[in-house]
């Protein structure tokens, strides 16, 4: 119960924890102002505690789906805004421009805290009833959650502490798998929801990394890996990759041939 407690609570924190060590390395690289992180992440909180106080009754919209699409829909808005952050961060500065970036941070960081805080509420108020495993799932989500914040604070140090170019190609790459993982997740939850046709697996990876070890969990968080993904799955991830390198390319040719 301790190693499940651990990877699952890590998989949770390591998407958010992720999100945030992007955005704040980018704040601390291009001299933006920090502050708006405290304020994304007391809205995130109080925003998830709602959310899972109230898991049962949202579960039962959309014909009892509730949460699949709900969840699908916090995946395509962190989408949009990591979409939208990257063409406005290649953008020459300007106060309209710095007050989208920081409303893109904010709402990035809120909706992904939202979409795990919840999930690790729902997790660890199951076992409330049960003291004989409590424990054990308390300290495991302890440990899960101190290595996925672990990863995120090493991201960002490495961030910050890299030659800005390498930093900033890094940085980028990192971005834009995330984006496509966000979509993966969504056609993983609309499946699930019967909104998008169940498919077979058009090949299964599992005997070489499991999706249930640590290894897989950190995959599953920064690129959507699944060992088993259908065509869709497929096909609509590298569909937001293609979609999000285009538009944020087009961006930043645009605006280097205007500075020329």
């Amino acid at each position: 119960m301790l190693l499940t407690a651990v990877i699952i609570i890590l998989r949770e924190v390591i998407e958010a924890s992720l999100i945030i060590s992007l955005f704040l390395a980018f704040s601390q690289r291009s001299n933006h102002t920090r502050t708006w992180l405290l304020q994304a992440l007391f809205l995130g909180v109080i925003s998830a505690a709602i959310y899972a106080i109230n898991i049962g009754v949202m579960s039962q919209w959309f014909d009892g789906v509730g949460q699949e699409v709900i969840n699908a829909g916090i995946q395509i808005i962190i989408y949009i805004v990591l979409l939208i952050f990257l063409i406005t961060a290649m953008r020459p500065h300007s106060q309209f421009n710095n007050r989208l970036l920081t409303a893109m941070m904010m709402t990035g960081v809120i909706f992904a805290t939202v979409r795990e805080g919840s999930e690790i509420i729902i997790y660890i108020h199951g076992f409330v009833t049960v003291p004989e495993l409590f424990q054990s799932v308390l300290l495991g989500s302890a440990i899960g959650a101190g290595i996925g914040a672990s990863i995120g604070v090493c991201i960002y140090y490495l961030l910050i502490n890299m030659p800005i170019n390498i930093s900033v190609r890094i940085g980028y790459v990192l971005t834009v798998l995330l984006a496509g993982s966000m979509i993966s997740q969504t056609i993983q939850q609309l499946t699930q929801a019967d909104w998008v046709i169940s498919q077979y697996p058009i090949w299964d990876t599992s005997t070489w990394i499991s999706e249930h070890s640590i290894t897989g969990q950190l995959l599953y968080a920064v690129i959507g890996y699944e060992a088993t993904p259908t065509a869709i799955q497929v096909t609509a991830y590298l569909s937001g990759l293609v979609i999000i390198i285009l538009l944020s390319g087009y961006s930043w040719n645009h605006n280097h041939r205007l500075n020329k």
